[in-house]
């Protein structure tokens, strides 16, 4: 049994990646994960495609019915930059977070083992080293031409000191019965590793923060148009992409809709949050949402779990 605690301190690192260069994406994640210790942090979270970025306005030459030699390029460059799940790049991750004593959620591009498929996944690490992976269920809109679907990895919760531990990344959020699979669980930390920057998705964390009556971590990155590398074989698609791209906006939000962090934008910046773990239970006095509050004999989700499955493990 974990030790339970009433506080989090939590890191929220909103950091632009090295982009298509793992390495350095890796090296600037480690730095973080002991920097964000040392300031008290004990979870350390980062946001979606981390490792080796999110390709905001590439299209790698795909047209309906046709696509580029040089785009087809492109892509093998980011294929070559996305790491494997129990690969080297992420065992010096999960080092990292051992070293530092603390939890870690860090998103990636996941290259598969066997096939020759890409998955936008979200590990979850504990200071112990273990792992737990996420890929991503749907890959929106144009993501299609870089990553698959996920074919395991659905819904992992992590325990922690604080309550079980779940992510979702992106518009996954925007799934109904993708977020009620993690309630059913019990999640006290609902992560969103993401890319969106707009006004209506600081409405929506609200709206999920009260739903599930747990604490929603919106993590947001940053991408300038200076971070891509210039020989691309299509840097001058990029030509009217603004000059930041992705502006961040992470924060924090509390069981009741409430700020429970500073929201900062257009710049990296660590933002840390100390959590009143005690506000979860609270909350759940008029609106458990798969307690007291649902009808299980009228409404009933099926769930395929492949964490069911031991061999999915990867601790």
């Amino acid at each position: 049994m974990r030790e339970v605690k009433d506080t989090c301190r939590i890191a929220l690192v909103q950091a632009e990646p090295v982009m298509f260069d793992k390495e350095a994406c890796i090296a600037k994640a480690i730095k973080y994960i002991g920097e964000c210790a040392a300031g008290g942090a004990e979870l350390v979270v980062f946001p979606e495609l981390f490792v080796p970025g999110y390709p905001f306005g590439m299209n790698f030459g795909f047209r309906t019915g046709s696509r580029s030699e040089s785009g087809r390029e492109d892509w093998k460059r980011y294929h070559d930059n996305s790491i494997l799940a129990d690969g080297p790049e992420m065992d010096s991750i999960i080092s990292a977070a051992e070293e530092a004593g603390v939890y870690v959620s860090i998103g990636y591009s996941e290259r598969d083992a066997v096939n020759g498929t890409l998955y936008n996944s979200n590990m979850m690490i504990s200071p112990e080293g273990e792992a737990k992976n996420h890929r991503k269920l749907k890959p929106t809109g144009s993501e299609r031409v870089i990553w698959g679907d996920a074919n395991k990895d659905y819904f992992p919760v992590m325990d922690t000191p604080w309550g079980p531990m779940g992510n979702l990344i992106c518009w996954e959020s925007y799934m109904p019965l993708a977020r009620v699979a993690l309630y059913e669980k019990g999640i006290s930390l609902y992560i969103s590793p993401n890319t969106n920057d707009n006004e209506e998705w600081q409405n929506t964390i609200r709206h999920i923060a009260i739903e599930g009556h747990c604490y929603f971590i919106n993590c947001d990155m940053l991408i300038t148009k200076a971070s891509y590398p210039e020989d691309l074989n299509e840097y001058g698609a990029l030509a009217d992409l603004p000059q930041i791209p992705c502006r961040g906006g992470s924060c924090v939000i509390d069981p009741f809709g409430h700020t429970a962090s500073d929201c900062i934008w257009d710049e990296e910046a660590v933002i840390y949050a100390d959590l009143d773990m005690q506000k979860v239970p609270a909350s759940k006095m008029e609106h458990d949402v798969c307690g007291h509050y649902a009808r299980p004999d009228v409404l009933e989700l099926f769930v395929e779990d492949s964490e069911d499955d031991p061999e999915d493990d990867l601790d």
